[in-house]
């Protein structure tokens, strides 16, 4: 018996369009705050999120996870943190406080979709999420500075035997094995880790000291006297561009955490971690036998979904001030020192939001002849 030929035939299905004039790719601290000043501007707009919930990012974090920033600087637009001024939040109750933020301001989030793409038609931006692709006058890419982990390449080498994690895979010193642990960065996450870990076992700290700042001046919490001069130390002044040379070159300054109270734990301070000796690591020569090593070295850039030319050598886009030096209607918000020193924190990434959520609103009145 013969199949008749509409049995073969290979249904296909058409992707759904969407139009939107902003489509915002990333749902945490950056894309909420730039869509709530939109929202504000009655510009029309989505939020595309990854994730299954508003907060999810920060609610997978490490379980002792507070923030540097005390409440008082820790608020997206037009929303206070609901803490006592000073305290340090969690990230629990960062998590918490995003959906609620979202919630406050009805946000157009689109949960569990994830962007494969964005390419350039001859008109429109196109947003590829595979059941559905949205068209848009703009983007922002809203992914923020925490993307794919930094792991150098000298950890291929070292003995299969030693657990290997990055920071942001590390939730609770239970969940390691029994042994001495290596941290790999000795900048704020590498030494607060460190001293976590050193309450239950043997800890090398690898890394130069990045120096430190007192939690409190004066009777007053540091951020009290820094923050308005990390706000207003930008890009294009001298002392901005000086403080982001040093935060690239030297790591970040710990906060609240002097070296003598590394030393105090029994924390051994060592060297670089550069190379291996029979599937060891070393460092100024001397071999290391951890059984865990925790690497909290940052993170890189990954914009291999953009498919656009508008990225430095280096795999950072090329802007100013998160606008685009290539390509019209194309915006980044979020990422480390954009601006400012503030830029990819919770309480800083509104400037950044309200001057791009501007530049979309005068662009919208040039293209409708106003």
């Amino acid at each position: 018996m013969r199949l008749s030929a509409s049995r073969n035939r290979v249904r296909r299905v058409t992707p759904r369009i969407e139009r939107y004039n902003t489509v915002i790719v990333g749902g945490g601290q950056a894309g909420l705050a730039i869509g709530q000043q939109l929202a504000a501007r009655d510009i029309d707009s989505v939020i595309l999120d990854a994730e299954l919930r508003v907060g999810d990012t920060w609610r997978r974090r490490w379980d002792s996870l507070r923030l540097f920033t005390p409440a008082a600087f820790s608020g997206l637009p037009d929303m206070v943190f609901p803490a006592p001024p000073g305290h340090l939040p969690d990230k629990d109750e960062v998590a918490d406080y995003l959906e609620r933020y979202a919630e406050r301001f009805d946000l157009p989030v689109r949960p569990n979709t994830t962007v494969r793409a964005v390419r350039r038609n001859a008109a429109r931006f196109e947003i590829d999420t595979g059941d559905i692709t949205f068209e848009a006058d703009n983007v922002i890419v809203a992914t923020g500075a925490l993307q794919r982990p930094n792991i150098p390449l000298v950890s291929a080498g070292f003995d299969p035997s030693i657990h290997q994690l990055h920071s942001s895979e590390y939730r609770s010193p239970f969940d390691l094995p029994d042994g001495p642990v290596l941290v790999v960065g000795a900048g704020s996450s590498g030494t607060l880790l460190a001293l976590e870990l050193a309450r239950f076992r043997k800890v090398w700290l690898a890394g130069p000291d990045t120096g430190d700042l007192p939690r409190r001046i004066l009777g007053r919490d540091l951020f009290n006297w820094i923050w308005p001069v990390m706000t207003r130390a930008t890009r294009d002044t001298r002392f901005g561009a000086w403080l982001r040379n040093r935060a690239v070159r030297g790591g970040d300054t710990r906060i609240g955490i002097p070296e003598h109270a590394l030393s105090e734990v029994g924390i051994v301070r060592i060297g670089r971690i550069t190379d291996e000796r029979g599937g060891w690591p070393t460092s100024d020569g001397a071999v290391l036998r951890p059984r865990t090593l925790l690497w909290c070295t940052g993170f890189v850039p990954d914009f291999d979904w953009i498919n656009l030319p508008v990225f430095g050598s280096d795999g950072h886009p090329r802007h100013h001030r998160g606008v685009s030096e290539d390509i019209a209607g194309l915006y980044f918000l979020g990422l480390r020192f954009q601006h400012r020193m503030t830029s990819s924190l919770i309480g800083g990434v509104g400037l950044d939001a309200r001057f791009i959520a501007e530049q979309i609103a005068q662009r919208a009145e040039v293209t409708a002849g106003i």
